[in-house]
């Protein structure tokens, strides 16, 4: 992973030794402004070290730049956020799959997001198409992990009306803290025992056959779990914005171009309002954005 800084309003001139508002390319390939902090470790602008140098992130400082909200007083309260990629042209998927978009660094991060999390949401579609696997301990991890109370792994909780899923796959034979499922009340009796006697743990976070995303969020949390995740797919992405539970969107903007009829990073119905996110940190690297942003 190289040239993955923090783009502010000086990135570029730092770069090219220039000031602030000149033209020219450096690392961010022009003069992109943060919206906020960010959080990141080091000195100077937020750079780690202080200086705007060609090398690799440690896992220590993405952990550190995408670390969750301090809690506050009280009762610890859930925060969800997403993590997503788009191309320049709108679409989250390349033939039905999100790997073909992204690129290495995606990858490192999204790890590190993993690696955050107390939890992570997916939509049952996702975990069909995307041949979901459990969430592994990380070594890198496991001193923060454990100083912050989480288990060696987050748990994978898959949203599912119908429960359609194949219980033979590794997500629910071995993971290393059981899979959850989280369904309506009136989903068929028989698959939410098939789900039980597969291993994974059946939550009720609706009334009728599907979920609402704010019980989703509630009885996640009435499980010890406040550091969210969701990897999407886009319909289940559509249901928590429209729901207004998301507090965080990283977004992965991909450099490609592929035209035909993918889907976007949501899906489902408009809302009545646009929400309003706003920026809080954006990353480069090759021609990759990698932002944040947060609920205003």
């Amino acid at each position: 992973m190289r040239r993955l800084f923090p783009v502010t309003d000086e990135t570029a001139a730092r770069a090219s030794g220039g000031a602030a508002g000149e033209d020219g390319g450096g690392a961010a390939g022009g003069a992109l402004a943060s919206g906020g902090s960010g959080g990141f470790p080091g000195g100077s602008g937020g750079l780690p070290g202080g200086d705007l140098v060609d090398r690799e992130w440690s896992l220590a400082e993405l952990g550190l730049a995408y670390a969750y909200p301090e809690p506050g007083p009280g009762e610890p309260q859930p925060w969800l956020r997403a993590n997503m990629v788009s191309t320049l042209d709108g679409a989250a998927q390349h033939d039905g799959r999100s790997q073909p978009i992204s690129t290495a660094t995606d990858m490192r991060i999204f790890g590190t997001l993993r690696a955050l999390a107390d939890v992570v949401i997916v939509g049952a579609e996702t975990v069909r198409q995307e041949g979901y696997r459990p969430a592994r301990a990380r070594a890198e991890f496991a001193g923060a992990r454990e100083a912050a109370g989480q288990g060696p792994a987050p748990a994978i909780a898959v949203i599912s009306a119908s429960l359609d899923l194949d219980f033979g796959l590794p997500l629910f034979t071995s993971p290393s803290v059981p899979t959850l499922i989280l369904t309506g009340a009136a989903a068929a009796p028989d698959r939410m025992a098939a789900a039980e006697k597969a291993g994974a743990r059946v939550v009720i976070a609706g009334d009728g056959v599907g979920v609402d995303p704010v019980r989703v969020v509630q009885a996640l949390a009435e499980l010890g779990h406040t550091r969210l995740l969701t990897e999407g797919g886009p319909r289940l992405l559509g249901q928590l914005v429209a729901s207004g539970v998301l507090d965080e969107l990283c977004l992965t903007i991909s450099p490609m171009l592929t035209a035909g009829d993918a889907q976007r990073i949501a899906g489902g119905p408009s809302v009545a309002v646009p929400k309003r996110f706003e920026l809080v940190s954006l990353l480069e690297e090759e021609g990759f954005l990698f932002s944040r942003y947060r609920r205003t």
